[in-house]
């Protein structure tokens, strides 16, 4: 809308304004200052043109160019060109329908059949002929493995063996004790204690965690039952020593010293024994060729004390014992390997150099007749005589899951199955040409048993599928050198150590059909152990009862 305003001479419009507002409307009579009356006046309209509009039709007209849009040009090739088809199935025709059966024939021949049915159904429900009995649908392979090769370089510089290894409390940790098992005097050869956490990530073969140095060479090993840094060792200056591997600076705690106590021989074979009425004490037991069995047991800061002693004289041994005639002035009797049962706290088996294994009692009270000066009296432990053997025994192993039955191993080259009531084998297994310098039984399976022979081959035994040749053999050293040790691990019974005379230890893993028990396992270890041993030349003979 507009309004226009008719042009007045701006003085002349003021001036008349001014009075007519001051007289009401017209001019006094006075003058154009006096006070008039007020009057309406009508103005024209007034016209103001608009400056936006202006404004935003210059910018309307205003015009601008974008950059240039470039654009390109690419092309590739594939590679490889694939062509797939797919073919539908083919259409699936209709079943033709089912014939209805004779409903009244088949209700009436159901009727008939049916005592019979239920009378075997109750009958199978009652018999026991598949107590048991497991399905296998696939054939389980016994397989063994490497896991892992381990070494210590100085030890093997020096030609040094590993002469035994043993697992600790856990499972997680392995050692080795370095020695000489061959001709010679090596009482001055410094040796070493090595260990493996194979747990540990980075584990380096060649690296072990912990290194001990023994100023004479270490013959066996033997980790405490609960304290899973603790490891006895046997000499072959004849001492026992005990070690803390977690102290780094000093691991010796304790050790016999040469007194007269101590083993005049290399001791054979330390293992630890529950103490009597205390299953968390342990006392230390020791073997050797110069015919002692020794109880030791540490406290303190001083050495191992000396608590209880045997030996082992010709002329107390039963009479199948002594018809070989030993040489003249003689009576000792070489002790080369001691296993515990696991059923009896008092009794355990000892193999000897005459080649014929002993049962013997800690509960024994005789005398033995011997000369050998000690601290404490020595008894007499042998119970019972079994059949002699071609050779020296090197190891013997009492069974975890029976009383009466151990194996035995030595110089005639087979693994022997001994009842514990009987004088002959039960078995003999002819397993080398060579020596066999160890045997273990399975921590896990019944019929299980593992061999270390010295043609560098580790056998394990398997008496439910065959009792003529071993399941399964595998090479330890590639040209044949012995294999002198190896454990069980009691934690990871999959798991098998071996050492050799190269100074190398190999863990190897065991499949699950060699740690599985298999259906009535127990079952045919009993009727084994039930078995009459085959006659043979030899008698045993009894002394006392155990």
């Amino acid at each position: 809308m507009a309004t226009r305003l008719q042009s007045r001479p701006l003085c002349q419009a003021g001036r008349a304004s001014a009075g007519e507002l001051a007289t009401g409307g017209a001019a006094g009579a006075h003058g154009p200052w006096r006070p008039g009356p007020l009057q309406d006046e009508t103005l024209g309209l007034a016209s103001v043109p608009s400056q936006w509009r202006g404004v935003q039709g210059v910018r309307g007209e205003t015009s601008c160019q974008t950059a240039s849009i470039a654009t390109a040009d690419a092309g590739t090739q594939g590679r490889k060109r694939e062509d797939a088809q797919v073919q539908t199935e083919a259409p699936v025709r209709p079943a033709p329908p089912v014939p209805r059966p004779d409903e009244p024939r088949l209700l009436a021949f159901l009727r008939r059949v049916e005592p019979a049915v239920t009378r075997e159904l109750s009958r199978n429900w009652q018999s026991h002929a598949f107590d048991g009995f497991e399905v296998t649908w696939t054939e389980p392979q016994q397989t063994v493995t490497c896991l892992h090769t381990l070494g210590y370089p100085p030890a093997q510089g020096q030609g040094l063996h590993v002469t035994s290894v043993s697992w600790n409390a856990t499972g997680s940790v392995l050692a080795c004790a370095y020695g000489r098992l061959d001709d010679g005097d090596w009482s001055t050869l410094k040796s070493y204690v090595c260990a493996w956490n194979l747990d540990r990530r980075g584990l380096h073969p060649q690296q072990p965690s912990a290194v001990v140095e023994v100023p004479s060479a270490v013959m066996c090993l033997a980790f405490h039952p609960t304290q899973p840094s603790q490891v006895a060792g046997g000499l072959y200056s004849g001492e026992v020593l005990l070690w803390d591997l977690s102290r780094r600076e000093d691991p010796l705690l304790w050790r016999t010293g040469l007194t007269d106590d101590t083993h005049t021989d290399p001791v054979c074979q330390v293992v630890w024994l529950p103490e009597a009425g205390h299953s968390h004490r342990f006392r230390l037991l020791s073997v050797a060729p110069d015919g002692k069995v020794l109880l030791w047991q540490g406290g303190g800061t001083g050495p191992l004390q000396l608590r209880e002693g045997f030996a082992l004289a010709m002329q107390q041994l039963p009479r199948s014992a002594r018809l070989r005639k030993p040489p003249r002035g003689e009576t000792e009797v070489g002790a080369t390997a001691v296993a515990l049962s696991s059923f009896d706290p008092n009794l355990f088996i000892l193999g000897t150099e005459g080649g014929f294994p002993l049962k013997c009692s800690l509960a024994a009270e005789e005398a033995a007749l011997v000369r050998t000066p000690s601290s404490v009296p020595l008894r007499a432990p042998a119970r019972f005589a079994f059949s002699p053997q071609g050779g020296p025994i090197y190891s013997v192993s009492c069974s975890p899951f029976h009383r009466n039955l151990f194996l035995s191993a030595g110089t005639d080259g087979h693994a022997h199955l001994h009842s514990a009531l009987q004088a002959q084998p039960l078995a003999s297994l002819r397993l080398s040409q060579q020596y066999l310098f160890a045997v273990r039984w399975s921590p896990a399976r019944p019929l299980l048993f593992a061999v270390a022979s010295g043609e560098g081959a580790v056998q394990l035994v398997d008496l439910q599928r065959s009792s003529q040749k071993p399941a399964v053999s595998v090479s330890q050293t590639q040209d044949g050198s012995p294999v002198y040790c190896l454990e069980f691990n009691k934690q990871q019974p999959q798991l098998l150590a071996a050492g050799d005379a190269k100074g190398t230890v190999k863990v190897w893993g065991l499949s699950t059909a060699l740690t599985e028990q298999g259906p009535r396992e127990m079952e045919d270890l009993d009727r084994l152990a039930a078995e009459v041993a085959p006659e043979g030349d030899g008698a045993a003979g009894c002394v006392g009862q155990v």
